[in-house]
């Protein structure tokens, strides 16, 4: 057939495409697996770290004298080129499949063995000269090089998320610096409850989320701990005895990571425990994340109807039918992508709960469902710091005037004027509509002045001495 080579496998005989650099274990996959039109090459850093394994491998088998000097050189030299982004779009089977990764592993050993085919002046499918089993995968079984290459994209994906992290609450922080002497009234169950700073509202945000990206990297320490060299079930069956010590010490270079071998390669290749724990911690910084955006769409409610308290940058029209409205667009996106780590982080649950004996069959939507959840956080916090919250302004004067008109204020002023009278006063504004500070200034419990310094932004945070007219009483 034109445009095509013959290549052959367990079932037979198949015609693959002739400058294709995948083969026939990857035309059967995506073949079966033709489930969410997402590749495995929409992961780059996926690609990326099986290019480490497979360059570790190589390397490790040369050291050994079990692969020759020339194939080990162009196998490495392959997988430095897809390492820099080459040929990437050759990783075509669906993230979704059956074989616990096996068709990930047969693609990447068949994009580099025909790469290295070509360096060294071989065509593509020529494979009795370099052979993706018997070469690029010596020494190895999918169930050791995928968990293991998994392992090294994670790192990668969590380190950008930690960054992205990290400049969101640098942002958050900076508005806490700019709201610092903006006074508004705190809340409890959506009611008034005492005084704070809208500077302390949005420094509590810088600490959440730097807590967070604090455990990501804590996470990231977990599954540093790989089962290369352990084979099919950790027993090191058709692997050098040597050959895990020096992989491991070739994917520390390769990959930049500090992993090591896994104590007992039994249980390193059954135990999927370290997946669970970053994903728990992707969780934990949705749901936190998504409970800020929650904050930032009731504080900007409005303009004229709600809290309206701050007002977020207005990035596009917001209805079709109502002229002028603006939504909380950026917030509300946040939010949807805190929604889908939470359900990832159930996938990844049940998938490792399913595993059976010596090996989880399941690691592909394990895999999946972190870089997918990985991703989109990193994406979403780098779009809520760029396009919103730099943006934000305080509507300064309204914060004011909620916190002289409303009730939560006489809490601010209890320990100057007693409980009973702050409680009388509380209940006569609440009936009449006036302001607490005006109440207290005509019954003469405080004057003007000591109200203003208590109510002042630095003295909302601190205990304050003031010289009162009255005994306070309980």
């Amino acid at each position: 057939m034109v445009g095509t080579r013959i290549e052959h496998d367990l079932l037979g005989d198949r015609a693959v495409p002739a400058d294709a650099y995948w083969g026939v274990h990857t035309m059967r996959a995506v073949e079966n697996f033709p489930i969410t039109a997402i590749t495995i090459g929409t992961y780059p850093d996926l690609i990326t770290a099986l290019a480490c394994v497979k360059q570790a491998a190589a390397l490790a088998n040369r050291d050994l004298g079990l692969l020759d000097q020339d194939i080990a050189d162009a196998i490495a030299q392959a997988c430095i080129e897809i390492r820099d982004g080459g040929l990437h779009d050759q990783f075509v089977v669906d993230v979704i499949q059956g074989g616990a990764g096996t068709s990930t592993n047969m693609n990447a050993n068949e994009v580099i063995a025909n790469r290295a085919l070509e360096l060294l002046g071989h065509r593509r499918g020529d494979y009795h000269r370099v052979h993706p089993l018997d070469h690029v995968n010596m020494g190895q079984s999918t169930n050791d090089v995928y968990p293991t290459a998994v392992k090294v994209a994670v790192q990668f994906a969590l380190r950008r998320l930690h960054t992205s992290m990290r400049e969101l609450a640098t942002a958050f922080g900076a508005k806490s610096g700019e709201f610092a002497d903006v006074v508004k009234m705190g809340r409890t169950q959506l009611q008034d409850a005492v005084p704070m700073t809208l500077g302390q509202e949005f420094g509590t945000y810088e600490i959440m989320l730097g807590e967070d990206a604090d455990r990501l990297l804590e996470a990231a320490a977990l599954i540093r701990e790989i089962n290369l060299g352990g084979t099919a079930i950790g027993t090191g069956l058709n692997a050098h005895p040597r050959y895990a010590e020096l992989a491991c010490r070739h994917l520390r270079d390769t990959a930049g990571i500090p992993v090591t071998t896994a104590v007992d390669l039994v249980e390193a290749t059954q135990d999927v425990g370290s997946f669970v724990q970053v994903s728990g911690v992707l969780k934990r910084t949705a749901v936190k994340l998504s409970k800020i955006c929650n904050d930032l769409r009731l504080l900007s409610s409005g303009p004229r109807a709600g809290f309206s308290e701050i007002n977020l940058p207005p990035v596009q029209a917001g209805s079709s039918i109502m002229p002028g409205k603006v939504n909380p667009v950026i917030p509300e996106m946040v939010n949807q992508v805190a929604f889908e780590v939470v359900g990832n982080d159930v996938t990844i649950s049940m998938a490792a709960e399913a595993g059976q004996l010596q090996l989880n069959a399941f690691e592909p939507i394990i895999a999946h469902s972190l870089f997918q959840s990985i991703t989109h956080l990193d994406r979403a916090c780098r779009i809520l710091a760029a396009r919103c919250i730099a943006g934000i302004t305080a509507n300064t004067d309204h914060l004011r005037q909620t916190v002289e008109h409303s009730i939560g204020v006489v809490t601010a002023l209890n320990p100057y004027i007693g409980y009973a009278a702050a409680t009388s006063v509380a209940a006569e504004a609440l009936a009449s509509g006036r302001s607490i500070p005006a109440l207290v200034t005509e019954r003469g419990l405080l004057d003007a002045a000591q109200i203003d310094r208590i109510l002042e932004p630095a003295n909302l945070i601190r205990s304050v001495e003031i010289e009162t007219t009255t005994t306070p009483r309980t």
